[in-house]
C-alpha cells in the first residue's frame, strides 16, 4: 500500500509558476512509476506528466501531455520519496484539480492512463486567473 499527499496548489496569476509535490509512503518508493493528473470542472480528469520508476536521477524517462510540453516538469526526488511537477508559465486553463498517482512496476515503463495507475492521492487545486 501507498500513501499520496500532493501540496503546492493556490491560486495564481496567468504567467506565474507553481510547484506541486507529491509525498510518498508505505512502500519503497523507488519501485513506482509515478503520474500527475488534473481534473477541471466538468471535465473528465486527463494524463499530465509521468516519470518512470528509474533511479530517479537524469536516467528517469519523462512523459507529457502535449498541452503542457515546454511548460512543465516533473521530476522525482528518490531520497525524499518525492515526485513534483513544475509549472511555469500556467495559463487559466490549466486551473483543475491536480492529482498524482503512483503504480509499481519492474520496468523502465511510464503510464498515461488512469487505470494503469494503482494509488492516488486526494487531489491538490490550482487556480490561474487571467
Amino acid at each position: 500500500q501507498v500513501q499520496l499527499v500532493e501540496s503546492g496548489g493556490g491560486l495564481v496569476q496567468a504567467g506565474d509558476s507553481l510547484r506541486l509535490s507529491c509525498a510518498a509512503s508505505g512502500r519503497t518508493f523507488s519501485n513506482y512509476a509515478m503520474g500527475w493528473f488534473r481534473q477541471a470542472p466538468g471535465k473528465e480528469r486527463e494524463f499530465v506528466a509521468a516519470i518512470t520508476r528509474s533511479g530517479g536521477g537524469p536516467d528517469s524517462v519523462t512523459y507529457y501531455a502535449d498541452s503542457v510540453k515546454d511548460r512543465f516538469t516533473i521530476s522525482r526526488d528518490n531520497a525524499k520519496n518525492t515526485v513534483y511537477l513544475q509549472m511555469n508559465s500556467l495559463k487559466p486553463e490549466d486551473t483543475a484539480v491536480f492529482y498524482c498517482a503512483a503504480r509499481e512496476t519492474t520496468g523502465s515503463y511510464y503510464y498515461t492512463r488512469e487505470i494503469n495507475y494503482d494509488y492516488w492521492g486526494q487531489g491538490t487545486q490550482v487556480t490561474v486567473s487571467s
